[in-house]
């Protein structure tokens, strides 16, 4: 009877091993065929691009033949000038319309890459050197030290761990993030949820910080509100940063959201005391 029960947990065990390992060669094949398509696109925007700013090229050569060449009849020189000037309004309106192309397939590239990243929990303050090999069970003893009701709650996997970037460089004084790929979004979101709620995570006594992994392009636009934040965060305006990075606060019983710091510029000129908060840093 004990063998039975023996072979049907390892059984089991094999049936979600293999549930995973599908569900993450669907998870690249989907990725694979978005990258793709983004591929396609992508060139063919480059290609239209090229095609316009040679026609912007050829516009302008024109205007400045035209103006520099003698001619008797001035009048229909004007005319010929305006014409041309009206075709170049008109692949000025192109060269927006192509910014717009880029900034589209930019976006697309970066949400992809985010979607790699949506199971990965990032961890910034381990020292270097501290279980390099066994970077697996690190986090286990983190979660051990910090929330051990999630570790009795939870069936805690680990897909991949490692510090990144992947060679150390003797120049940096902070120590190389950590990346743990959870099988499950939703696990990673509970973990990250609970630190957030306990304000103060550490591994031996030493802070440490777990937070979602996201693009280079991502983190960096989430970085540029982080000054604001902290403000924000210490005038209980509750500010919390949504995907990608779009700044969200309350304030008198409203809640706001900024994609951008000039349209809270424009905001912040209506509302004083956050003018008086803000002005220095914004």
């Amino acid at each position: 009877m004990r063998r039975q029960r023996n072979r049907t947990k390892l059984s089991m065990e094999d049936i979600e091993f293999r549930t995973t390992l599908l569900r993450s060669l669907k998870n690249c094949l989907e990725a694979a065929d978005k990258l793709n398509e983004i591929y396609k696109k992508t060139n063919e925007t480059l290609d239209l691009i090229l095609g316009n700013q040679l026609e912007i090229k050829h516009t302008r050569t024109e205007i400045t033949n035209i103006i520099q060449t003698p001619d008797s009849r001035p009048e229909e020189r004007k005319n010929q000038v305006n014409d041309l000037k009206c075709e170049e309004a008109k692949n000025t309106q192109l060269e927006k319309q192509n910014e717009k192309r880029i900034q589209k397939c930019e976006d697309s590239v970066r949400s992809l890459w985010d979607s790699f990243k949506r199971t990965n929990i990032r961890i910034i303050g381990v020292p270097e050197d501290e279980r390099e090999q066994d970077i697996e069970n690190l986090f286990e003893e983190i979660m051990t030290e910090n929330f051990p009701h999630l570790v009795k709650e939870m069936d805690l996997q680990v897909q991949e761990a490692r510090r990144t970037p992947n060679k150390r460089n003797p120049k940096r004084t902070t120590p190389r993030h950590i990346i743990i790929k959870m099988p499950r979004a939703k696990d990673k979101e509970r973990i990250l949820k609970t630190a957030r709620e306990r304000n103060s995570v550490t591994y031996k006594g030493i802070p440490i910080r777990l937070s979602a992994d996201f693009s280079t392009e991502t983190l960096q636009a989430r970085r540029e509100w982080q000054e604001i934040f902290k403000v924000m965060n210490t005038k209980n305006l509750q500010p919390r940063l949504l995907y990608p990075a779009k700044l969200s606060f309350r304030i008198e019983g409203q809640i706001k959201s900024f994609t951008g710091k000039e349209k809270l510029k424009d905001f912040i000129t209506t509302k004083p005391g956050l003018y008086e908060m803000l002005k220095g840093i914004l």
